[in-house]
């Protein structure tokens, strides 16, 4: 927030930035002009928020705060200017305040920066939505007609707008797919090595709690209510100018309801009174998917679509869930007690339970639209057949709407499919509230409900296909089934995750019990244990009785292997196919989770075939030095490789050694940063990326890395675009999986432009940095430069973090942490065991402390 309002002739350019209600909007402007004018356009939007603003707090607090807070701004320095008056004057000021009074202008100032956000964020997603238009227009013989000639700009607009924005302007097509691809044409890449790269995409992003949204989901949704309202404003003031009007009943209504919600969220706790759960923080990330996400990502699929056909018209598009979700949230156990296995169950069934009932709703609005009548269109022989099915599987929906639609076979098809939904949400909602532990799943009859969405998609296609038979197409359909393809019946891949130790910890006691070893497990050496690990890994010998008398520990441990097993026999495969080790330092650290998952079914020895997939984690920067070793260590392993393919029988085929063996590794930024420092953490990650692809393709294996990003520079973040394009060699190659962290979801994904555009960026840039790579890997000087710079920026931040003992007593002292870390606002705890030492702190009080003390040791220093 500025320290003064911008006054009527105050811009960047020295060009009035009021806007009245009389002006009206050229779609023929020069595009620098478009562009000033939105600019215009947000400042008095912004203006209209502040004296809304300022006529809430005065209602609900009298002028006297309005003008305190006035004083205050007013005497904060804007940026790039001078003050006249000193920060002792400011301190006095604010000292002088009871503390009720600080804390109204403190919450005051929150609610002002929050509603400026929107403001800017809806604007942001209003240019994008622009761009987008522009760029569709501008494609050559779009829709047989090219895009038509734009009004010269005087040398007036000329001078004044093309220093300030041409450069704004280039900047934002950059990282879309409108720009990409005519670039790769123009490049001369060639098409066919475009097309195995589009058709082996597969970008992956994983939703964490891990740091948490701190933001209440109430307040999210007053949030998103101010950017509707904004939406409906826009629309009205557009119509009022076109015709030459300055002000409605609806313009002004519209207001009211502006300041309404303002009150309404003035009044409104912005932190939690209670401590939430899991299923809470499950229920907050699901949040952008029902409001958000689901219908968003159709859209991505059409905007590459138009896209690639506009540069290459025969090149085939990849499929439509060729970008796809992950979540930790409900299945992330490391530092976390309260993620039981009866909560990943449950929240498995609460994702089925949204995604079911978008489905419900879809269907229905089909049976609205696919109306056709016997008497007008055909229909093929398929349909009717699976009419005929249907009806004796499901007699009660024939009996009821036999008549109503005896020739409208569409809406008889879609009736019985909405009824095998219903059926499906109905024993979802029972599992759901059922323990899985204690009983068998739910019998259930395949014939009335669908066990996975294949089934359902199966049916979908029925109806697609019968539709082009006759040369029709439905866009609901077309979405829908997109939808499907992307999300399935699981909204979310779930993967789990916990320490390395709790795995070692567990068969310790394992194998104490059973007397299977002539010394603790873990007194072995690495090579005892990998040997007999592997061993065990190669027996149908069972090695963990059905009863367990171990640890409540070790019960959980293996508890949670039993719940994956019954997950994927509800649910299938795909919900639940990734177990990632934090921690990982050795082979063996594979070799037990592989081990504990055949103990329950999940990797079976006499065919090598394994529903779940071993992650390893390398976060510090001594295991991201040793991963190049573990996992050549592992891949020596004939079986493990067999794994890999598919089992047995498909590495003996003789065309194995064409098939694609994925091995998933991931890398994390923020334990390698609390470690050594933000240069050295990431020039050892880009070190480590390089080694891993020389050896996987030693050993034939397509490699997916998964990065641990964070929002905050200390966690790896940043902009995701430059991220992607700067990673090393060919450790992309079409496939990338990225964490996005809890404190910065709504940041991307509160809007449905913004969500498009992040996902459309990402997807840019891992084609682009597949097949445009930079070659900086091969200039020899600039690694020694690097190496160089790593090794001083380590040595700095070492010395102050860990070689100084007073350091963690000085940062206790001098930051809110322990008050921080008592905030309502996550389900995991703020440290590890309670010690309070630097490598056990938990991310969002660290953050959170770093930005209010300005000590942001964590991603400053290094």
């Amino acid at each position: 927030m500025s320290s003064t309002r911008p006054s009527p002739d105050e811009s960047p350019t020295g060009i009035v930035t009021e806007i009245t209600d009389t002006e009206v909007t050229d779609t023929n402007l020069p595009e620098d002009v478009t562009a000033l004018t939105s600019t215009l356009f947000l400042r008095h939007r912004l203006r209209i928020i502040e004296d809304l603003w300022e006529e809430v707090l005065c209602q609900e607090c009298g002028q006297e705060l309005v003008d305190l807070l006035n004083q205050l701004r007013d005497m904060c320095s804007p940026e790039g200017q001078a003050t006249k008056f000193t920060e002792s004057e400011v301190l006095h000021v604010v000292e002088q305040l009871d503390l009720n009074e600080a804390i109204r202008a403190a919450r005051a100032f929150a609610l002002y920066f929050q509603l400026i956000n929107i403001v800017e964020q809806h604007y942001e997603q209003r240019d994008q939505q622009q761009q987008y238009r522009a760029a569709r227009e501008a494609l050559p013989g779009k829709n047989g007609r090219s895009s038509p000639e734009r009004k010269p700009a005087s040398s007036l607009e000329v001078n004044l707008l093309e220093k300030s924005l041409h450069d704004a302007n280039a900047r934002r097509e950059v990282g879309t797919f409108h720009w990409l691809f005519p670039k790769l044409k123009q490049l001369n890449v060639p098409p066919q090595q475009i097309q195995r790269l589009i058709y082996q995409l597969d970008v992956w992003l994983v939703f964490t709690a891990h740091p948490t949204e701190i933001v209440r989901h109430t307040i999210r949704d007053k949030q998103r209510r101010i950017a509707k309202i904004l939406r409906e404003l826009d629309r009205v003031e557009d119509s009022l100018r076109s015709v030459g009007l300055s002000s409605s009943w609806e313009a002004e209504s519209l207001r009211e309801q502006l300041t309404e919600e303002i009150r309404l969220w003035w009044r409104t706790d912005e932190l939690h009174q209670f401590k939430p759960t899991v299923l809470d923080e499950v229920d907050y990330t699901l949040h952008y998917f029902q409001e958000v996400l689901f219908d968003a990502i159709p859209h991505l699929y059409q905007r590459l679509k138009q896209a690639v056909h506009a540069s290459f018209p025969g090149m085939q598009l990849p499929r439509h869930n060729f970008c796809q979700f992950g979540s930790w949230v409900g299945s992330d156990r490391d530092g976390n007690p309260s993620v039981t296995p009866q909560v990943t169950w449950q929240t498995a069934c609460y994702q089925r339970r949204l995604v079911l009932e978008k489905y419900i709703k879809s269907t229905g609005r089909l049976i609205d639209l696919l109306s056709l009548s016997l008497h007008w269109s055909d229909v093929l022989p398929d349909l009717l057949e699976s009419l005929e099915q249907d009806q004796q599987r499901m007699p009660e929906v024939y009996e009821g709407l036999a008549v109503r639609y005896r020739q409208e076979p569409y809406r008889l098809k879609l009736s019985y499919i909405r009824r095998r939904l219903e059926n499906t949400l109905t024993r979802s909602q029972q599992l759901y509230h059922g323990d899985y532990l204690q009983q068998e799943l739910l019998e259930y009859d395949e014939a009335t409900i669908y066990h996975s969405g294949t089934d359902f998609l199966a049916e979908l296609h029925l109806i697609q296909r019968n539709l082009g038979e006759t040369g029709l197409s439905c866009r609901d359909l077309d979405l829908l089934i997109c939808q499907v393809e992307v999300f399935g019946f699981n909204l979310a891949h779930l993967d789990i995750r916990q320490e390395s130790t709790r795995h070692s910890d567990a068969l310790t006691e394992i194998a104490e019990y059973l007397q299977v070893l002539p010394k603790p497990y873990n007194q072995m050496s690495e090579e005892e244990r990998s040997l007999w690990l592997a061993t065990e890994l190669q027996t149908r010998r069972p090695l963990i009785p059905s009863e367990l008398p171990f640890s409540e520990r070790t019960r959980e441990t293996i508890a949670t292997f039993r719940m994956v097993r019954k997950l994927q026999q509800e649910f299938g495969q795909d919900i639940c196919r990734t177990y990632i080790i934090s921690m990982s330092h050795d082979a063996s650290d594979l070799l037990e989770v592989l081990l504990l998952a055949k103990e329950a079914g999940l990797y079976d020895p006499a065919t090598g075939i394994s529903g779940l997939q071993v992650v390893p984690l390398f976060e510090t920067v001594e295991d991201l030095l040793k991963a190049p070793g573990v996992m050549t260590a592992i891949f020596d392993l004939p079986f493990y490789r067999s794994m890999l393919s598919g089992g047995f029988a498909k590495s003996a085929e003789p065309d194995a050694a064409a098939q694609v063996s994925l091995q998933e590794i991931m890398l994390g930024y923020s334990d390698s940063n609390k470690d050594s420092g933000f240069l050295s953490s990431n020039w050892e990650i880009h070190k480590a990326q390089q080694a891993l692809q020389s050896i996987a393709d030693r050993y034939n294996v397509a490699l997916r890395i998964f990065h641990g990003r964070g929002g905050s520079v200390g966690r790896g973040g940043g902009p995701a675009y430059e991220a992607i394009l700067a990673q090393p060699g060919r450790s992309v190659n079409g496939r990338i999986k990225i964490t996005e962290q809890g404190e910065v979801l709504a940041s991307k994904y509160s809007l449905p432009e913004l969500a498009l555009f992040n996902l459309e960026t990402v997807t840019t840039a891992v084609i682009q940095g597949s097949l445009l790579r930079t070659g900086f890997d091969d200039i020899q000087p600039w690694h020694q430069v690097m190496e160089e710079l790593a090794a001083k920026s380590r040595s700095h931040y070492r010395g102050l973090i860990y070689e100084q003992p007073d350091f963690i007593d000085f940062f206790h002292q001098v930051t809110p942490i322990e008050e921080i870390s008592q905030l309502q606002i996550s389900s995991r705890p703020a440290r590890r065991g309670g010690k309070k030492i630097w490598a056990v702190y938990e991310p969002f009080p660290g953050c959170l402390v770093g930005l209010r003390a300005a000590f942001c040791c964590p991603h400053g220093m290094g």
